[in-house]
């Protein structure tokens, strides 16, 4: 058991990391919202097409920032080891050779977005729309590599402060700017959905820009390469983190194509299927914006604690972690006991749709127990150099799920529950897994001994 006093000791660098994160999230959350809230305004048609551009869009960003994961892996052992060589390779590889990744996704969205919708099987009337939107928005592409080199030397130099700072001017812009070239509001055209896209555009390279700004005249942040590091900087530095990092972007990528998957599953129950399995959603993210903030900050300290090989800190802040999670986890569910029709009724109306969701409602709440536990102990386990695992256990989440779901609700006739149900038992079974494979760490010695290892 740890002691009221150490466990003060790793419980504020860990708030340290997690509640700029967490405070940064959810203004993007809300930003997201209000978004989608002016565009449903006016009409359906552009509602859809918004559903089908953010999609992909996300998971191409994801894939991103996913891939720089590896990179922070790499400089937060470092930190822990104290080899400030080893930092300032790592570190200035990533700023150095992560932007080829935005250019090519540039190139991709801009030149190639048509073949794309059209692969998804996206209407001739919404397909417009969307070409529209992705060629105004597709610029974002190319700074996006810079905000995950960014969001890597905060995070690992234990500052994460500048993500809210951003949040707010980004945020506050794009919805300032939403009206304005949505609606047609002081002066400007009436743009429509093109009108949110320069919104967006705009405000995600205000965002960049301040973090930047930051960048430069903050001092003394650890892994904060100099200019002379990034220029000779070796592209082999940049593959040693790619090994890592392309893992959890592979993780990632699954996770959205199962999510995929389960949508498809469920319009074939009903039109309206989808639907509350994605209001039910949308309220889960106000619990893991928490969560995955704490993943966050677990996975640079338990790097850090396998740098310099200090089991205590890894178990610590990854027992206090979850900790903290639970109770966020068991906050959420008693209010989904306590007020499920009042929490469905901020997305939908039908008084007899709302009764009939309450039991998803139910099964949600007792879902984010596991689901915390594998965004926490993958964290861990990632932090330790080991994002293979994730990745595998990932890999067979999604097929299970899949393949679980389908069962339940074609062969058992179980409808949406069967969906629900599928998903809680995916979760629960990965989250005993990864607890295992947690607790098999007993050395922490790093996976991969690009650290070590002085050549």
């Amino acid at each position: 058991m740890l002691s009221l006093s150490s466990s003060k000791s790793y419980i504020n660098p860990l708030l340290k990391i997690a509640l700029p994160i967490m405070i940064s999230n959810i203004i993007t959350q809300v930003q997201m919202v209000i978004d989608r809230l002016f565009l449903a305004r006016l009409g359906d048609l552009y509602m859809s097409a918004l559903s089908n551009i953010t999609s992909p869009m996300w998971t191409t960003l994801s894939f991103v920032f996913s891939l720089s994961i590896g990179a922070s892996i790499l400089i937060s052992q470092a930190i822990g080891a104290g080899d400030k060589e080893k930092i300032g390779d790592y570190a200035g590889a990533l700023w150095k050779w992560h932007n080829l990744t935005g250019i090519i996704l540039f190139f991709v969205w801009f030149f190639f977005s048509e073949m794309i919708f059209k692969a998804m099987g996206v209407s001739e009337n919404v397909m417009p729309m969307c070409l529209s939107y992705t060629r105004i928005y597709s610029p974002v592409f190319l700074i996006s590599p810079l905000g995950a080199a960014c969001m890597v030397t905060f995070q690992t130099s234990n500052y994460t402060k500048p993500l809210v700072y951003q949040g707010i001017i980004r945020s506050g812009l794009n919805i300032f700017l939403d009206w304005v070239m949505i609606f047609g509001n002081l002066g400007c055209p009436a743009m429509g959905i093109s009108g949110a896209a320069l919104a967006t555009t705009i405000a995600e390279i205000a965002g960049g820009i301040t973090l930047l700004v930051v960048i430069i005249f903050k001092k003394n942040m650890v892994s904060m390469p100099s200019f002379r590091q990034i220029i000779k900087s070796k592209f082999s530095r940049y593959i040693a983190g790619c090994k890592l990092g392309v893992n959890s972007a592979l993780e990632d990528f699954l996770w959205n194509l199962g999510n995929l998957m389960l949508i498809r599953i469920l319009n074939s129950i009903d039109e309206l299927a989808a639907g509350i399995y994605s209001v039910v959603f949308s309220v889960e993210i106000l619990a893991m914006v928490l969560v995955a903030s704490l993943g966050n900050g677990t996975m640079t300290l338990t790097g850090e604690a396998t740098g310099k090989k200090d089991s205590r800190q890894f178990r610590a802040i990854t027992k206090i972690a979850y900790g903290l999670s639970a109770i966020a986890s068991g906050l959420t569910l008693i209010l989904c006991f306590a007020i499920p029709r009042q929490l469905l009724g901020l997305f939908i109306t039908d008084k007899i749709l709302i009764e009939g969701s309450v039991i998803f409602m139910w099964l949600m709440g007792i879902n984010l127990f596991s689901k915390s536990g594998n965004i926490i102990l993958g964290s861990a386990i990632r932090g330790y150099g080991n994002t293979k695992w994730m990745f595998f256990t990932q890999t067979g989440g999604t097929i299970f799920v899949i393949a679980l779901a389908s069962l339940f609700v074609f062969g058992f006739k179980l409808g949406i529950t069967g969906v629900f149900i599928a998903v809680l038992t995916d979760e629960l079974i990965r989250c005993l897994i990864n607890f295992g494979k947690y607790l098999s760490i007993r050395k922490l010695e790093p996976k991969r001994t690009l650290i070590i290892n002085k050549k």
